[in-house]
């Protein structure tokens, strides 16, 4: 991989992905994947998609939500959503809740506050996230751990995969490399959320991404 200004560049994750599933279809063992979710309908489609690959628990970690309240109906709606899939799959999608504590999140990005969305401050809420889902799969012996962050069009997926790939050589893990945007998954999260009235926030999560 090439690396310019701290980020990998040129790199292809939908391919690396793909090769990565054609070498777990080969093995034909189903390996367990810690899957950080920020929502409902992001995961979605990448719940569709990998659970025919892997033994999914989904991780539930947004201390960046605000308030309190869209948290709760967050979590309820992620729970809601499983517990449909859970009525039709063979193998069940579990589920972990992290701790909502969002004074973690404050102190974190204290002197970011004024800066735009899309910037240092979401790269800081990422490895937030990622970290602790990285600390978890560590903890309970997952085989991969990833995120559903990069189904977004908005969420650049050279960040998140860094910070991904960082994270499971520190701690010794398989990061399962990604851009569910690719093969239309932001589209298909989109015809899911319908499906099965999935709420939708109107915002990412946090309170500067409000308005």
């Amino acid at each position: 991989m090439q690396r310019a200004q701290g980020f990998f560049m040129n790199v292809n994750y939908q391919k690396i992905l793909d090769e990565t599933l054609v070498g777990i279809t080969q093995a034909d063992v189903k390996p367990s994947l810690l899957l950080h979710s920020c929502c409902a309908p992001c995961s979605s489609y990448v719940l569709e998609y990998l659970s025919v690959y892997f033994k999914i628990t989904i991780f539930y970690y947004n201390p960046n939500i605000f308030p309190e309240q869209e948290y709760l109906k967050r979590v309820d709606e992620q729970k809601r959503f499983i517990s449909i899939l859970n009525e039709k799959n063979i193998d069940k999608i579990n589920f972990i809740e992290g701790e909502y504590n969002p004074n973690v999140f404050d102190e974190l990005i204290k002197g970011m506050e004024n800066l735009p969305e899309g910037g240092e401050r979401c790269t800081k809420c990422y490895e937030l996230r990622i970290n602790e889902a990285a600390l978890m799969a560590k903890e309970m012996d997952f085989d991969y751990f990833t995120t559903t962050l990069s189904v977004s069009p908005m969420k650049n997926a050279e960040k998140l995969n860094k910070i991904g790939g960082e994270l499971a050589e520190k701690h010794k893990l398989k990061y399962l490399f990604s851009d569910f945007k690719k093969k239309e998954g932001y589209k298909r999260s989109i015809v899911l959320s319908k499906q099965y009235g999935i709420y939708r926030q109107e915002y990412c999560g946090c309170r500067f991404s409000i308005g």
